[in-house]
């Protein structure tokens, strides 16, 4: 079944792990978790593709870990917390998955992180299209519409009488 679009998915550089991403990747990362422990490790290294066949893998997922795809393997369902599990039997770390994943070098990612991280430029959207600048300009536009009305609203409500008495306090003590 083909994947639902939505207004996330045209965020560059990543992959939202939605409710349906994440029955999608359920075999990928049921087989990511049961690297945690060592017998199962075992058993992949001595032969990967033979060890994937007790996960209902798609092909294109199962090509994906037998390549180490990081990115594809996220595009198909896969959690990048789950993921990174595969990594850590082939020895690597979180941070350098993360530089694999963007096409950077160790170092390269590690001064981007510590500078802030990319910038937001050109980093919006797939399409070129700034959703999220359009929406505010359209919020900011109604707000401005209906400030002068709730200041009518609010002056003609505390000129109107309260609807009913305050308590006395004899009145409440009796309760």
């Amino acid at each position: 079944m083909a994947r639902t679009q939505q207004d996330y998915d045209d965020i560059p550089g990543t992959f939202v792990f939605d409710a349906e991403r994440s029955r999608e990747g359920f075999g990928i990362n049921m087989f990511c978790m049961s690297l945690m422990k060592d017998d199962n490790r075992k058993a992949f290294k001595a032969n990967e593709a033979e060890y994937l066949k007790k996960f209902r893998l798609t092909p294109e997922q199962t090509e994906a870990v037998l390549k180490r795809d990081y990115n594809r393997m996220l595009e198909l369902g896969g959690n990048i917390y789950f993921t990174a599990k595969l990594g850590a039997t082939d020895g690597h770390s979180f941070q350098h998955l993360a530089a694999v994943m963007t096409g950077a070098s160790q170092q390269d990612y590690a001064a981007m992180m510590l500078g802030g991280g990319r910038s937001v430029e050109g980093n919006r959207s797939r399409s070129g299209k700034d959703k999220s600048a359009a929406k505010a300009k359209a919020g900011a536009k109604s707000a401005s519409k209906a400030a002068p009305a709730s200041k009518a609203s609010s002056k003609s409500k505390s000129k109107s009488k309260p609807k009913s008495k305050p308590k006395s306090k004899s009145s409440a003590k009796r309760k």
